[in-house]
């Protein structure tokens, strides 16, 4: 008997707690199983299970066949669904979550572009800024900004998100430019509502990480709306680049305070951990990070207008 079915035999006993469960499993007989594991324990030449009337446990040489087996069975099982999926066209529904200002700036642009490469697969997207339970509500996948709170997910990188601070020439001719993270206290700020802390700034100074309070007269749970204020003069708003890049460009906004970098952080493509990834979320996956990449278009040309003004 090949090594590999034996393999199967034995892991499928264990996991499915007998015998006769493990042969109702496998669609042989009860005296099959028992004669093949018999068999491979004379070939390995010790017992890798206690057997009584009632239960099955395993020795210790058993249970540490059993994790060696399990390995096995799992990239063998891996490497035929890589060579099948290469036959595999990617189709079918891919449901997605997103945020909704990236979303809609820049996600719905990419879609007729993937669906001109993939035409088999409909994609289902769902744009809000909820922290949706992917398992739980059924999504293939969903696209996160910032630190990431479920370690049971799958991330890949898609592209740096910067966090920039601005504001519009008129309310900076009106009020004055900050030159420290201190003078915040004394300006209006735009807040993003939808984080912890969110009346809390926070910049990296020459001596180490600082952090301000702010206070404005409006708070939203969207970037979009906070830049649109922003545009309007009515504060200085802390957004990221795939939001304010093309006012920055145009001199509508300003960069405020660029010698206080605010960091970066990532958007991130998150999914639940399968043994084996679908072929329709592995190509949407991959062809977000060949569309957006780590130097991502809207970052492009900003670099001389984020230089620290004298």
């Amino acid at each position: 008997m090949p090594r590999l079915d034996a393999m199967e035999v034995f892991a499928e006993v264990v996991e499915a707690e007998g015998f006769s469960a493990a042969a109702r499993s496998l669609g042989i007989s009860k005296s099959a199983v028992s004669k093949q594991i018999g068999r491979l324990e004379d070939r390995l030449g010790v017992r890798l299970l206690n057997r009584t009337t009632r239960r099955l446990s395993l020795t210790e040489a058993g249970a540490t066949f059993y994790e060696a087996s399990r390995r096995v069975l799992d990239e063998a099982e891996a490497a035929e669904t890589a060579v099948s999926n290469l036959a595999e066209a990617p189709h079918g529904l891919l449901k997605l979550n997103a945020p909704m200002s990236f979303g809609f700036l820049h996600l719905a642009r990419a879609i007729p572009e993937f669906h001109a490469r993939y035409p088999q697969i409909v994609v289902d997207a769902v744009m809000n800024d909820r922290f949706v339970d992917l398992i739980e509500e059924g999504y293939d996948l969903a696209i996160r900004i910032g630190g990431l709170r479920d370690s049971s997910l799958i991330a890949r990188r898609l592209a740096p998100s910067r966090a920039l601070l601005c504001a519009s020439p008129d309310y900076l001719a009106r009020r004055g430019e900050p030159r420290q993270p201190a003078e915040l206290a004394e300006h209006d700020c735009l807040i993003y509502s939808n984080v912890d802390q969110r009346d809390l700034w926070r910049f990296q100074g020459p001596r180490g990480p600082l952090r301000v309070k702010v206070k404005g007269p409006f708070l939203a749970n969207n970037g979009d709306a906070l830049c649109s204020a922003a545009l309007a003069g009515m504060g200085i708003a802390l957004l990221p680049s795939f939001i304010v890049s093309p006012h920055l460009l145009s001199g509508r906004l300003v960069p405020v305070m660029c010698g206080f970098p605010l960091g970066e952080q990532g958007i991130y493509a998150v999914y639940p951990h399968h043994r084996n990834l679908s072929v329709k979320v592995r190509a949407f996956v991959d062809f977000l990070i060949e569309r957006f990449g780590p130097e991502p278009y809207w970052d492009q040309g900003l670099e001389a207008v984020l230089r620290p003004r004298p």
